[in-house]
């Protein structure tokens, strides 16, 4: 079967396509034929060996892939041969046929395609356990979301006015902010792109306060990180609780002396861990999300879909921050 394959350390340019042997499943596993591959954010991470976790090459990245049941192995209950499902494996994804825990499959709702099934779980997962578990977001409540057309950003957009927030998009160009309105945002402004000085970022945190309105925001969801935090925390208000979400602008300093001026909350988001170190609230979790789907609250958005051959592309793409919403690796075997 084919596999991208990350071999050396390095950016989308060094990954590979090559024959590898095909997977077999072990005891309480299953062989998923991939149809499509979600790409994200620590896809750019993990090929340059920048991510938490570095596995041994050589090794395909690709977190969340959708596909079919094509075998099972010994003592797998409750999955069969055609099902269509979801899976996050963390890595390994970009592959034709990819071996996964059986306990692990997420089904595919009817009506919900490859493409989309393969953009829902971390994105929309990330966004609701922020929101939610985290930040405890209440209806009527100001929600602004920082990096609003990425994969991450957008998510927590549609489930911010999901959820009865009033939501306040941020990003760099006229295009994202649209795009973010499309997406059921409130009002949303652009923000300049690059690195600022304080006089810039005492401008943004002026404009954020216009935009979110007299008190400022009651919840900031930081998909960006370097020089956006500081104007977004002086934007709150008080009780507010930022969400440090992701940091591809660069890790912030943050002034703490804000924090206790206005009693601020800073809380980490950490999705990867709590799916393992909390199995039943992210199983909950999950189930809220469909149901959100099936109701018509949610629905992924690809913008762009790539071969498998052309892997690296779509890798490059998410990287150099063009996305709005998710791209996505369709897979013909």
């Amino acid at each position: 079967m084919r596999a991208v394959l990350s071999k050396a350390p390095g950016g989308p340019e060094t990954l590979v396509v090559e024959e590898i042997t095909d997977p077999t499943p072990l005891k309480g596993e299953v062989i998923v034929e991939v149809k499509a591959v979600g790409i994200n954010f620590p896809d750019t991470l993990i090929i340059e060996d920048k991510y938490q976790f570095r596995p041994a090459r050589p090794f395909a990245p690709g977190a969340e892939v959708a596909g079919v049941v094509e075998s099972v192995g010994e003592g797998v209950k409750g999955v069969r041969r055609g099902d269509r499902v979801i899976a996050v494996p963390g890595w390994g994804g970009l592959v034709e046929r990819l071996a996964v825990p059986a306990d692990r499959l997420i089904p595919i709702p009817d009506g919900m395609s490859f493409d989309e099934a393969a953009a829902l779980i971390m994105t929309y997962g990330t966004s609701y356990y922020a929101l939610k578990d985290r930040a405890k977001l209440q209806p009527g409540e100001t929600l602004l979301v920082l990096g609003a057309a990425g994969g991450v950003g957008a998510a927590a957009v549609e489930l911010g006015k999901a959820m009865g927030a009033h939501v306040v998009a941020a990003a760099s160009t006229n295009d994202k902010v649209e795009f973010a309105l499309e997406m059921g945002a409130d009002n949303g402004l652009i923000y300049p792109s690059g690195p600022m000085d304080k006089e810039a970022q005492k401008s943004l945190s002026t404009e954020l306060k216009l935009a979110t309105g007299r008190d400022g925001a009651d919840v900031v969801y930081d998909a960006v990180g370097g020089d956006y935090c500081e104007p977004a925390l002086r934007a709150m208000d008080w009780n507010g609780r930022y969400l440090v979400v992701g940091f591809p602008a660069g890790i912030p300093a943050l002034p703490l002396n804000l924090t206790l001026l206005k009693s601020v909350s800073v809380i980490g988001v950490f999705w990867g861990a709590h799916v393992a170190k909390e199995p039943k609230a992210h199983a909950q979790n999950m189930a809220e999300l469909m149901g959100l789907y099936a109701a018509g609250k949610i629905r992924p958005r690809v913008s762009k879909t790539f071969p498998l051959e052309k892997a690296g592309e779509a890798i490059r793409a998410l990287g150099d921050r063009q996305a709005m919403g998710k791209i996505v690796v369709t897979v013909e075997s």
